[in-house]
């Protein structure tokens, strides 16, 4: 008489578990045990035996039996994954309430920051613990932010003026976001260096020699990125005036002019205000004070320096200048416009959110 095993699990299939199963299997970038799933629930639907199906699926006639009753039990939530317990944990709420309170809110006795050693030390566990807890609440006591809120009266008026050039230019008119990036030094290192090798970066020595400075002047047209650039050896009034005549030489004369400017005071001498005024097609827009991050050129300044002129070694001023007009006219060759992307409300909202925080702080008793 031929042994008889249990009988199988009979299963029901809905129409809405069958569609969901067809989807699970046709999934070309879903999970792989998700689709070996489906198929097994897809073969006990149709009456095939475990063994037929362990056999053309390259599994156990056991593994078919365990999918097959969980989801006569569970449905399509019976095929999930069961969670795991693994192993208990080692560090209380409490302790890791204690180090988010003290990175927080106290400082070490020998230093301005905790790290990970000296917060390890004091709550009694493991440096690699406390990094996993601060990574966890996205704290990093070893970095710092620099601010200055603006004090200008007319801040919401101005982000709203500057930004909205950036966002929703005039018809028949260029914008162009203009300043100095002065002071850059033309520096040579005492010692040559040695090039990139494998396993090995670029090397260069820490002191240098100092050959003089030069300053860069530079309009941005904010529609296209190309920028218009003139080196000076002094950033006055004269020469912001030389500029401006170079501007004034390069955009369309058909073309209204808007000038996004900061408050320095070469920007604002009284042979400005006349050079201006006899020419009507130009308009200024300043950015609030202390808020000089709201003109883009300032994005086109830190990439000259960072791709450039930080890296670079010069043996005199006109090296130095030499080499950033060489980067202008590449530059210029290939431009691509800087994305401003946050409102004007949203640049509001966060200043406000930043002064109330600091309100607050101020406000706390000694």
């Amino acid at each position: 008489m031929a042994k008889r095993g249990r009988p199988a699990t009979q299963i029901t299939v809905t129409n809405d578990q069958l569609a969901e199963l067809n989807r699970r299997v046709a999934a070309r970038k879903g999970p792989a045990d998700e689709r070996l799933r489906a198929l097994i629930i897809l073969g006990c639907k149709d009456g095939e035996p475990g063994t037929s199906i362990g056999k053309r699926l390259g599994i156990t006639a056991q593994t078919v039996s365990k999918w097959r009753r969980r989801f006569a039990d569970y449905g399509l939530d019976g095929l999930n994954d069961e969670v795991r317990s693994g192993r208990p944990r080692s560090i209380s709420d409490d302790v890791v309430q204690e180090v988010i309170d003290r990175v927080r809110q106290e400082k070490p006795e020998d230093a301005s920051h905790w790290s990970t050693r000296s917060m390890s030390e004091v709550t009694g566990i493991s440096p690699a613990s406390v990094h996993r807890i601060w990574r966890a609440f996205g704290l990093k006591p070893h970095m710092e932010k620099t601010f200055k809120l603006s004090t200008d009266p007319a801040f919401v008026d101005k982000v709203h003026d500057v930004v909205g050039l950036y966002m929703d230019p005039p018809d028949r008119a260029i914008v162009l976001s203009v300043d100095e990036k002065s002071q850059i030094q033309a520096l040579n290192r005492t010692q040559p260096g040695l090039p990139l090798t494998f396993g090995q970066p670029e090397t260069r020595t820490h002191d240098y020699k100092r050959h003089g400075t030069t300053s860069l002047f530079a309009a941005l047209d904010i529609a296209t990125g190309k920028v218009i650039g003139r080196l000076k050896r002094r950033h006055r009034s004269a020469e912001f005036l030389e500029f401006l005549n170079a501007i004034d030489r390069s955009v369309p004369a058909d073309l209204d002019v808007h000038l996004i400017l900061d408050n320095y005071g070469t920007h604002k001498t009284d042979k400005v205000k006349a050079w201006l005024a006899e020419r009507p097609r130009y308009h200024v827009h300043f950015t609030p004070t202390s808020a000089s991050w709201l003109n883009l050129v300032e994005r086109f300044f830190s990439t000259i320096s960072e791709r450039w002129i930080k890296r670079q070694a010069h043996t005199s001023v006109k090296d130095l200048e030499d080499s950033i007009r060489h980067y202008l006219t590449v530059y210029n060759e290939n431009p691509k416009p800087f994305q401003w992307r946050k409102t004007a409300d949203e640049i509001v909202a966060s200043v406000g959110r930043a002064a109330s925080a600091l309100d607050r702080r101020t406000d706390k008793p000694d």
